[in-house]
């Protein structure tokens, strides 16, 4: 057919004139050319199964009607333009043939017309603005692993699931909150330790305020880790990969709240312990209140006695086989170490006191080897009569009156530790390293137990207490060289950090094996004064022959060791190091001379007589840094 020829025009086959194709709505489909209006029927230019062929259509074409949506968004156009969406394709060669009968001007053009659909309608663009609140936008969907990584990270970074699943705000403000805690805990770390208030942490308030922030920190932590596993929508996995995670979180939530845990109960554990090794001055009427503003009364200088007892279960009451009084400077620090021997004999009490008046000549005058000072603490226990107070208090009053006098001190505090629970706190943080300067032997008969060799050794607990009492080929007085060693190595080795790493060990010695004087209210003032001993300088001076005689003690020249000790501590810029004392064993001292420092003979002694009162200890080397005597 071609374009202009009208759809009913007569054909050869009886003059009759072909039906036009309807379309689908029932309306006429416009030709080129064609009539509007003429009735219409179903074309039959290509054959149907089960429809026959019609050969009165002279027309070799046929219209395929476009689609609806095509219909309806031209219906604004022009008719000759819509009359023409027509496109031309050949017959296939069986539709050529059957319509061989038809007239030879149609049948010469083998076409067919196909409407060609009109382009969609434009989509409408996406509406503008930020997504839904309430419906997450991932990059991709989580997997079962990333999820469970996201929430981790949340665990160590607040907010970092919140923000990967969309919620933006409540990423930030975690990520806020989170920020402004570490700023406070790094400004309030410095102000404590950087000012020197350290101590604040052991108040009683300060330690409850600790156990309700861990307590508190756990139950947060804890729900900061559910609602990130939830805001990542883990219902969006399989069922295999819910439980997977599921477990996961479970065990997560758990971990993060273990060191919480751990930091309520450490710090509960150092409650009990101080509350319980302190006395609090509420208890002892005899104890004047304690000022923060002057915690030290207006002292420029704090004695403590420090005394190892040794109260093993096969015997009564408690022998002091260590005592030493450590000095310090409370401004500087700076400590000279003074140590007694334990068979120091028939010492005097200060003028005035119960003691004093019943032992006017020193302490058992009449025995002539006896009054030993390691024997005062038992005699105040057991006679209340003599010396006044409760029981367990009348012990270290005594021997405190005995050292202070000795000294010409005024001796503030004590601190006593069991010598078998010293042992157990060495085992508590991990033994101690000390330079052993000859072998010894411990233990059993003899020493037969074992033997300590000479050089850099870290001992055990057990070593270490033997180290300190060991008789075997030595004396009393190697003996005491040897325990300001281990004293001196302990109070360098327990450092904050190792005694808070084995806290909970060191605490439970201490409770059964540690007992006081010092005020539960001066904790906080003691712990910063130690601060500044572990910075400062220790010198050590010891009172053994042959400088010191234990036997006829001259207590005079002891008070004037002490005193020289004491003036060349306060010199930060001089070594402590007294006057006057010579290097060899059977040397004299000059006129005035204290013991406290070695000045040797410029020409070597070939060789020394021993008396019977001397020791071949070399003992002569007084307040020295204990660096410098124990090799640390």
């Amino acid at each position: 057919m071609h374009l202009g020829q009208d759809s009913g025009d007569s054909a050869d086959n009886g003059g009759k004139r072909r039906t036009r194709r309807r379309g689908a709505g029932g309306e006429a489909q416009p030709g080129a050319g064609g009539a509007q209006g003429a009735p219409e029927t179903q074309a039959s230019g290509l054959p149907e199964t089960g429809r026959g062929r019609e050969p009165e259509a002279a027309d070799n074409t046929v219209r395929m009607e476009k689609p609806q949506q095509a219909r309806d968004a031209e219906q604004d156009r022009q008719p000759a333009q819509a009359a023409d969406n027509t496109v031309r394709v050949e017959k296939p060669e069986q539709a050529r043939d059957a319509g061989q009968d038809r007239e030879p001007a149609q049948a010469a053009d083998n076409t067919v017309r196909v409407s060609r659909p009109a382009p969609a309608p434009a989509a409408e663009p996406p509406p503008s603005g930020p997504p839904p609140k309430d419906r997450p936008q991932f990059a991709k969907p989580l997997t079962t692993g990333s999820l469970i990584g996201w929430t981790l990270l949340s665990a160590i970074l607040p907010g970092a699931a919140h923000l990967r699943a969309g919620r933006r705000r409540t990423g930030y403000i975690l990520l806020g909150v989170f920020g402004a805690l570490l700023v406070a805990a790094l400004v309030g770390g410095l102000v404590l330790y950087g000012s020197g208030n350290t101590g604040v942490a052991t108040r009683d308030g300060a330690l409850l305020t600790g156990v309700i922030v861990a307590v508190l920190g756990a139950l947060c932590w804890f729900l900061l880790v559910l609602s990130s596993y939830i805001s990542l929508k883990p219902n969006r996995l399989t069922g295999r990969g819910q439980i997977v995670s599921g477990i996961v979180v479970g065990v997560l939530c758990v971990s993060v709240m273990a060191p919480f845990a751990l930091t309520a109960s450490t710090v509960l554990t150092a409650k009990e312990t101080v509350n319980a090794i302190f006395p609090s001055v509420k208890d002892d009427t005899a104890v004047a209140p304690i000022k923060h503003e002057d915690p030290w009364g207006g002292r420029k200088q704090v004695n403590f006695l420090l005394i190892g007892g040794d109260g093993a279960g096969n015997r009564e009451g408690v022998r002091t086989d260590s005592m030493n009084v450590a000095s310090v400077n409370v401004e500087t620090g700076n400590t000279v170490m003074f140590s007694l021997p334990r068979n120091l004999q028939h010492v005097h009490f200060r003028p005035g006191t119960p003691l004093a008046k019943h032992f006017p000549n020193g302490f058992m005058r009449e025995l002539p080897n006896g009054g030993l000072l390691n024997e005062v603490w038992q005699y105040g226990e057991d006679h209340p009569e003599i010396v006044p107070g409760k029981d367990d208090q009348r012990g270290p009053r005594a021997l405190m009156n005995a050292i202070g006098q000795t000294l010409n001190l005024q001796i503030d505090y004590y601190a006593l530790v069991n010598m078998f629970g010293f042992a157990h706190l060495v085992d508590a943080i991990g033994g101690l390293k000390i330079r052993v300067d000859n072998d010894v032997k411990w233990g059993g008969l003899y020493g037969t137990a074992g033997t300590i060799k000479a050089g850099y050794q870290t001992l055990s607990g057990e070593e270490a207490l033997w180290y300190g009492r060991s008789r075997v080929g030595s004396d009393d007085f190697s003996r005491m060289a040897r325990q300001r060693c281990v004293i001196g190595a302990f109070a360098q080795q327990a450092t904050p950090s190792v005694v808070l790493t084995n806290f909970v060990k060191v605490a439970n010695v201490a409770k059964r094996m540690a007992k006081t004087n010092i005020p539960r209210e001066l904790l906080e003032h003691v712990t910063d004064l130690a601060l500044k001993v572990k910075d400062a300088r220790i010198t050590s001076l010891q009172f053994v022959p042959p400088e010191f005689y234990t036997g006829s003690p001259d207590w005079q020249k002891i008070r004037t060791a002490t005193a020289r000790a004491l003036r060349q501590s306060a010199q930060p810029s001089r070594r402590a190091l007294a006057a006057g004392v010579t290097a060899s064993p059977g040397a004299t001292a000059s006129p005035g001379a204290s013991g406290a420092s070695p000045t040797p003979d410029p020409t070597p002694t070939k060789s020394v007589t021993v008396r019977p009162s001397q020791t071949p200890t070399q003992n002569g080397k007084a307040a020295q840094s204990l660096s410098e005597l124990c090799g640390f």
